[in-house]
């Protein structure tokens, strides 16, 4: 029964992102889509799970291949889930975690954040302004809206961003509740970002086709014929995707 409540909780979440926040993704996916035409690439940032999100469009079947996911050491669950935590914590490491990235004025970086309260997304977001590129925000509003801001500035994420895009989780995500257990549980930002963001990137490939662009798109490795296709792309963007390649 309540994985149940589950499905029928984060179906009701899709369809009201599906239906508020078209506009968002729209605009989003202009601007993406735009640099990827001028030969640029889109940037990815988060860290724990939201990190997980970056890896989700990152050299995938069916993914785009101008994809670059900033997966540091420092905020991934690999090095340690507690110290990703504390190090989010960190004002000042959002900076230097991109410091080293090829980063162009006019491209775009998603920062995935669903609280939106914690200094690295705000750094990074306010990095990758101040190099030029536009920053989209994978957050929740609710969420940023109930608890106050760890930055300095007093600014969450969305308050630093050129477009919000708004997965609709609750603040502390989960959804779901149980008479004999004390917390809520079962959390939709993982599921519901997913969705957002292979979303994002189909309206971008739809884009990329009404600029008579061909979508850079990987095929699965397991169907015959794909290797070529793959390692084509691959050596397309090796220099700009920090993780493609060997």
């Amino acid at each position: 029964m309540l994985g149940e409540r589950y499905f029928a909780a984060v179906a009701e979440v899709l369809a009201a992102v599906a239906e508020g926040q078209s506009e968002a993704i729209g605009c989003a996916a202009d601007l993406i889509a735009t640099s990827i035409a001028q030969g640029g690439v889109v940037h990815l940032f988060g860290s724990g799970h939201s990190q997980m999100l970056c890896q989700e469009v990152f050299y995938r079947a069916g993914g785009l291949a101008a994809v670059n996911a900033n997966l540091d050491d420092g905020l991934g669950l690999a090095g340690g889930a507690a110290r990703a935590s504390q190090v989010e914590r960190m004002e000042g490491y959002g900076s230097v975690a991109l410091s080293q990235q090829d980063l162009r004025s006019g491209e775009v970086m998603v920062v995935i954040s669903t609280s939106g309260r914690n200094p690295v997304p705000v750094d990074a977001a306010l990095e990758a302004r101040r190099r030029g590129l536009f920053v989209v925000a994978l957050t929740s509003v609710a969420y940023s809206q109930a608890a106050p801001s760890r930055h300095s500035s007093g600014m969450t994420l969305m308050d630093v961003a050129d477009v919000v895009i708004d997965n609709l989780s609750l603040p502390g995500d989960a959804v779901l509740t149980h008479a004999e257990v004390p917390v809520k549980f079962g959390p939709t930002s993982t599921a519901v970002g997913a969705a957002i963001l292979q979303a994002l990137m189909a309206e971008v490939v739809e884009r990329l086709v009404q600029r008579n662009v061909e979508p850079p798109v990987f095929l699965s490795g397991n169907l015959d014929g794909a290797d070529a296709h793959n390692a084509a792309l691959v050596e397309r963007y090796r220099g700009r995707a920090g993780r493609l390649g060997l």
